[in-house]
């Protein structure tokens, strides 16, 4: 999924740095190719990006809705992907909703849950990095400590 997308919309984006939304963004649009948008009705720009209300107020279909939104809102963000055309509806860290997920896949949507767009793009495109780890290493080993 992540190497056949080109645009991500995040739903529930945030202009708060305390907030896994803002994160996520900032390392999509400093780390990534993606087309990034980002979806909230109360914001207006985050990071000197332009915010839309909607997803239908984009101004094109993103491959992957990642949403960050309470769970009872997730069937009605399903729905909009839907209705939008996109591909993939990512639902993240802490995002579980049976619903949202049949409504998703009963039109043809892949449905990712419970998973950080971050972490999981980071983990196949070279480590991670920008305020996380990037060790260099790759082993389940625990280092010694240098005495």
């Amino acid at each position: 999924m992540l190497r056949r997308a080109t645009s991500i919309a995040i739903v529930g984006a945030s202009n708060n740095p305390a907030r896994a939304s803002f994160f996520v963004a900032t390392y999509l649009l400093s780390s990534t190719a993606y087309d990034v948008y980002l979806v909230n009705p109360r914001e207006k720009e985050i990071l000197g990006q332009p915010v839309y209300a909607s997803l239908s107020d984009l101004p094109v279909v993103p491959d992957i809705v990642d949403v960050f939104r309470r769970h009872d809102d997730l069937p009605g963000v399903a729905q909009e992907a839907i209705d939008i055309g996109a591909r993939t509806l990512w639902l993240q860290l802490g995002s579980w909703n049976e619903e949202a997920a049949a409504i998703a896949e009963s039109a043809g949507l892949s449905v990712v849950m419970d998973r950080c767009i971050k972490i999981e793009h980071a983990r196949f495109h070279g480590g991670l990095h920008l305020a996380g780890f990037d060790t260099g290493v790759i082993s389940s080993r625990r280092q010694l400590l240098a005495r």
